[in-house]
């Protein structure tokens, strides 16, 4: 019997890390399923060296097409050309894509365009602006997909809101939790000890998002108010952010500590041990609650409601009084309150595998 040929489009960082969990769930089914994995190129950078792969166990990429660097527009085009070219050779049963990124919504349309059905993990996902690219992205695949993968019940009930049958969507839970799971198994403490810091007594930042660091008076408010919670606050620095605060001529406040930006093992560990994580990030918010280290979160808005309406989560915006208040709250939230299962249990590689097959 001919094996179910599935290929997996993916072109971000992130992207490899959840697509591992569905990969090492696939294995189980390899005597009926066989997966080829498409990298666009869209972030490509030191970092997705071979080194990458082996310590994290993903699957090294069959195909990489190069595309990057242009806009929007010019690299889903690049994309959709390319990614079409190789589904044209390998005829596959499926197409599986994650997330938001331009990769995500070229290889939806390139499968849709060739009548290969497209299957979308982490769908359902809405932040309710449509500014942002991956507002846009989210729908689109969404609305092209045959099977919607969602993560939560709130992205569940994004996606019939739209009108998308029932019948597609299937709740498997989150596979960054998988992922938090089995990476936390395997890491270890090297990075707190290389840092001389003590576990619960830092405040662990991230901030790149354009909307914060762009924007000058945003950027100062952030740092006004991370400067105000007494902790020593760790920011890997993101190159993004670097240039700005040089563009902007802004000092650092004397107890944010910049180190260089962390692999993923390093930062799982960062946020294990942290009092509270200070972000502006989408995945960073859900691995602390992973990790049940309080969050608060410096944007408008974000996609996973269900962290701020537990109280996991305290969303701020860039607003220096709000953050100092977010902070002292959250030092003192009860761990209770990290013992729902809003994510699933675990498991969903396994039932994402399942499915396909």
């Amino acid at each position: 019997m001919a094996k179910t040929k599935i290929v997996t489009i993916i072109g971000a960082r992130p992207q490899f890390i959840k697509a591992a969990v569905v990969s090492r769930a696939l294995k189980q089914f390899e005597t009926t399923a066989e997966e080829k994995i498409i990298h666009t190129g869209q972030h490509f950078d030191a970092n997705m060296s071979d080194i990458f792969f082996d310590e994290l166990d993903i699957p090294k990429p069959h195909f990489h097409l190069g595309v990057g660097g242009g806009t929007h527009g010019q690299n889903t085009g690049r994309m959709m050309e390319k990614i079409e070219a190789v589904l044209m050779e390998e005829k596959p049963s499926m197409v599986l894509v994650y997330g938001d990124t331009d990769s995500t919504l070229a290889g939806a349309i390139a499968a849709v365009k060739l009548h290969i059905p497209v299957a979308h993990v982490e769908a359902g996902l809405r932040s309710f602006n449509k500014k942002m690219p991956e507002e846009i992205n989210r729908i689109l695949t969404d609305h092209s997909a045959d099977i919607l993968f969602t993560p939560t019940a709130t992205a569940t009930t994004h996606a019939l809101a739209e009108g998308i049958a029932k019948e597609k969507i299937q709740q498997v839970g989150d596979v960054m939790l998988d992922a938090a799971l089995y990476y936390a198994s395997v890491s270890s403490n090297t990075i707190i000890e290389k840092l001389s810091l003590e576990p619960r007594q830092f405040i662990l930042t991230t901030l790149h998002r354009a909307e914060n660091v762009d924007d000058k008076s945003r950027l100062q408010q952030i740092l006004n108010g991370l400067a105000q919670s007494n902790m020593t606050v760790i920011l890997p620095m993101h190159p993004r952010t670097k240039k700005r605060l040089l563009e902007f001529g802004l000092t650092l406040p004397v107890n944010i500590r910049i180190i260089e930006p962390v692999g993923y093992l390093e930062m799982i560990k960062l946020e294990e041990q942290a009092a509270l994580i200070a972000t502006d990030s989408g995945g960073v918010q859900k691995e602390a609650y992973f990790h049940q280290t309080p969050c608060v979160t410096m944007r408008d808005e974000t996609e996973w409601v269900e962290l701020v309406e537990c109280g996991a989560n305290i969303l701020t915006g860039a607003d220096e009084n709000k953050i100092v208040n977010a902070i002292q709250q959250s030092l003192t939230v009860s761990k209770d309150i990290f013992s729902r299962p809003l994510y699933g249990k675990g498991d969903a590689g396994l039932l994402i595998a399942k499915a396909i097959v």
